[in-house]
C-alpha cells in the first residue's frame, strides 16, 4: 500500500518570459515589419517617441552609432586571424520604475530613419503599376468599333494572362458570349486579330509561333531576311529552340551563315510580350548593415536609416508615481515598463545582428576582396560556435537580413554554403564552384561548348574532385542551357 510522502527534487526549467518572446520575434523581423512593428508601437504606447536630429542634447552619444569600439560598428583586420567580435553593452534585468532611463545607458534604439531630404520612411509607399488588362482595355477603349465588338474584345483581354497569351481557347470565349448575344466565331477571330496588334504586339497570341509571327508582320517589308524568318517561326521553330543549324539549313536550302542571320532577327522579338508591362510594384532591398575598407581594415556598421530613433519620453515618464496605485498610474507604469523591455529588445537585436554580419565578414573576407571564387565554406554551426550562440538564433539573424557590401548587396544566408572535397584534403564552397563554372563556361569557344563532363574534368585539374551530375546540377541552378544549346555558329 502506497503512502503519501513528501520528496525534494532539483531540476531545470526553460522559461519565455514576455521579455525574451519578445526579442526573439524581432529577431527574426525583416527590416520592413521591423518598421510597421516599431510603428504599431509608437500607437499604442505614449511613452515611447522619436529623437530629432536637432532636438538632441548636446554630447549625447548613441551606442550603435558611435566609433569604433561601440556595438554601432566593428572592425575586421585585414592580415590577422584573430577577429574580435564585438561584446554586447551590459543592460540590467529590470530597472525600478521610479529609476531614470538615462541612468543606466542611453535612451534612444540604435535607429535614425529620417532619409537624407527628410521624407518619412513610412510614406515612402509606391503603389501599384498598370496591368497588361488594363493597358489593353485603354487601348480598347480608344478604337473605334461597335458595341458587339468591344464586348467581344472585352472578353478576350479579360482572357489573356499575365505572359500575354491567351488563357482560353477561341471556342471556348465563343461560347460564353454566344450565350448572350447572336455571335459568329469568325467574329470572335477578327477582334482578335485586332487585339493582337495592341502595344505589346503579340498579346493573345494563342501559341509561340503565332506571338513572333504577329511581331514579324509588323516589321517593315524590305528588313533582310523577314520573308525566311516568317517561314522558319511558321514550320521550323522547333528546330530553332535546340539549335539544330545543320537540319535547318537543309530545310531552308540555306547556308549557315544565312541560317544565323535569320535567326538574329527572330532573337529581335520578344517571346513573352506582357512582360514588358508588370502590374508589380517594385521592391527595393534595404541593407542592414554595410561592409567597407578603410585603411586596409574590413568594417562592419549598422544602417542607421532602417528605422526611426526611439526613447523614452521623459514628460510622461514623469508622471509615474512610486507608490501610487490608481489606474491612471498603474496603466503609466505598465506602459513604461512595455517601453523600456521594447527599446531593450532592440538593442539586443542590433547587437546580435552586428555579432553574426562581423562574424561572417571575418571569416569570408576572401570573398570580399577576390570574389565569388574565393568563397569559403560555411555554416550555421560555424558561426554559432563562434559566438557561442544557438543555430537557431543564427537563423533567424540571417534571414531577410541584407549585407551592403563592394561588390552588391546579399542576404547573410548567400554567404552559407556546403562544400565539396578538394585533392589534397580540403574543402571547397559551392558557391565558388558554381563561380568557378560561370566562368569556364563565359570563356568557352562558341562554336564548341564545354560538355558537363569536359567542365568537371577540368575542375579536377585544379584539384576539385566533382561528378559529371553535380556540375549539371550546378548549371542548372544558374540558369545556363547545356551545352547543345548553347552552340553558336561562327
Amino acid at each position: 500500500m502506497l503512502k503519501p510522502s513528501i520528496q525534494l527534487r532539483l531540476g531545470q526549467q526553460l522559461t519565455m518570459t514576455p521579455q525574451l518572446q519578445q526579442a526573439i520575434r524581432l529577431l527574426q523581423l525583416s527590416t520592413l515589419e521591423l518598421q510597421a512593428e516599431i510603428q504599431q508601437n509608437f500607437e499604442n504606447n505614449p511613452m515611447l517617441e522619436t529623437v530629432e536630429d536637432d532636438g538632441e542634447p548636446e554630447g549625447e552619444s548613441n551606442p550603435l552609432n558611435g566609433d569604433a569600439t561601440s556595438p554601432g560598428n566593428a572592425e575586421t583586420a585585414a592580415p590577422s586571424n584573430d577577429d574580435s567580435i564585438p561584446a554586447p553593452a551590459e543592460t540590467p534585468d529590470d530597472l525600478p520604475v521610479d529609476s531614470g532611463w538615462d541612468d543606466s545607458y542611453d535612451a534612444s534604439s540604435p535607429y535614425n530613419g529620417a532619409s537624407d531630404d527628410g521624407r518619412d520612411i513610412f510614406e515612402n509607399q509606391s503603389g501599384a503599376q498598370e496591368s497588361l488588362r488594363d493597358h489593353l482595355l485603354w487601348q480598347m477603349r480608344l478604337t473605334p468599333m461597335s458595341d458587339t465588338d468591344r464586348a467581344i474584345a472585352m472578353a478576350l483581354i479579360d482572357a489573356i494572362g499575365d505572359d500575354g497569351y491567351l488563357g482560353e481557347t477561341l471556342e471556348s470565349i465563343h461560347a460564353n458570349l454566344a450565350l448572350e448575344a447572336d455571335i459568329d466565331l469568325d467574329e470572335v477571330e477578327a477582334v482578335l486579330h485586332l487585339v493582337q496588334r495592341f502595344d505589346p504586339v503579340g498579346s493573345g497570341a494563342r501559341s509561340l509561333s503565332e506571338c513572333l509571327g504577329i511581331q514579324l508582320q509588323q516589321l517593315a517589308r524590305d528588313t533582310p531576311w523577314l520573308k525566311e524568318a516568317r517561314q522558319l517561326v511558321a514550320e521550323h521553330l522547333d528546330l530553332l529552340g535546340t539549335r539544330n543549324f545543320k537540319q535547318l539549313s537543309r530545310r531552308m536550302k540555306l547556308t549557315e551563315p544565312e541560317v544565323h542571320a535569320v535567326a538574329a532577327l527572330i532573337q529581335t522579338l520578344n517571346p513573352r510580350p506582357g512582360s514588358q508591362i508588370s502590374s508589380r510594384a517594385p521592391e527595393y532591398i534595404v541593407p542592414d548593415v554595410s561592409v567597407f575598407r578603410a585603411q586596409g581594415t574590413w568594417r562592419v556598421e549598422l544602417n542607421a536609416n532602417t528605422a526611426p530613433r526611439i526613447r523614452i519620453n521623459s514628460m510622461y515618464a514623469g508622471l509615474v508615481k512610486r507608490a501610487d496605485n490608481s489606474a491612471d498610474n498603474t496603466y503609466m507604469r505598465n506602459q513604461l515598463q512595455e517601453a523600456r523591455w521594447f527599446i531593450k529588445s532592440l538593442q539586443s537585436r542590433n547587437e546580435t545582428l552586428l555579432k553574426v554580419a562581423t562574424a561572417i565578414v571575418a571569416h569570408q573576407r576572401g570573398f570580399l576582396e577576390y570574389g565569388e571564387e574565393a568563397m569559403k565554406p560555411l555554416v550555421l554551426k560555424d558561426i554559432a560556435e563562434r559566438l557561442e550562440m544557438h543555430e537557431s538564433t543564427i537563423s533567424r539573424v540571417t534571414t531577410h537580413k541584407y549585407m551592403h557590401t563592394p561588390r552588391g548587396i546579399f542576404e547573410f544566408k548567400y554567404f552559407f554554403s556546403s562544400h565539396v572535397g578538394t585533392a589534397d584534403g580540403g574543402v571547397c564552397s559551392a558557391t565558388a564552384i558554381r563561380a568557378m563554372i560561370k566562368a569556364l563556361i563565359a570563356q568557352e569557344h562558341a562554336t564548341k561548348p564545354l560538355s558537363d563532363s569536359k567542365i568537371a574534368a577540368m575542375l579536377v585539374v585544379k584539384g576539385i574532385n566533382v561528378a559529371r551530375r553535380t556540375v549539371a546540377k550546378y548549371r542548372e541552378a544558374m540558369s545556363i542551357p547545356p551545352s547543345n544549346e548553347r552552340k553558336r555558329m561562327a
